[in-house]
């Protein structure tokens, strides 16, 4: 027979050492990214979809005024960009949604949702809520470097 261990909440007079509250800063840090990052995954598919629909009017806008020979080509290059964004905005329901009419959010993602607001709540009570603010910075600031420094590979 196992027995289960309770699991320990920390307490308001819990004192970390010095070295104790770097390694949980540092897990924690760890925690905040990977989850974070899965959660912008799915995400990120709805904000940029609104994106793409600006996009996509913008280039609907500018066929008019197309000399007549480059029209069909160009009307090519916007149904490819419908057909990406409508592959888009499947992948994101489905990775989002259980297929049903009132579309409730899978088990998976209201778990990685949980899981990221009880990282933040842990962050908060070990490291203070500065540090929280401290450490969504360094994030975005991370993910917004990783963009700019990306290359394509030819």
């Amino acid at each position: 027979m196992t027995t289960r261990k309770k699991h320990s909440r920390p307490l308001k007079n819990n004192r970390l050492t010095l070295n104790e509250k770097r390694l949980v800063r540092r897990y924690l840090v760890w925690c905040y990214k990977t989850t974070k990052e899965e959660l912008d995954r799915i995400d990120r598919k709805f904000t940029q979809l609104r994106v793409d629909a600006i996009i996509l009017d913008y280039h609907l806008g500018k066929v008019n005024g197309l000399p007549v020979d480059l029209r069909q080509d160009y009307l090519q290059h916007i149904e490819e960009f419908k057909a990406y964004i409508q592959k888009k905005e499947e992948d994101a329901a489905s990775s989002k949604f259980l297929k049903s009419d009132d579309k409730p959010a899978t088990p998976q993602y209201v778990f990685l949702a949980n899981r990221f607001a009880a990282i933040k709540q842990a962050i908060s009570c070990f490291l203070g809520g500065s540090e929280l603010k401290t450490i969504e910075a360094l994030y975005e600031e991370e993910m917004t470097d990783r963009i700019l420094k990306s290359r394509e590979h030819t």
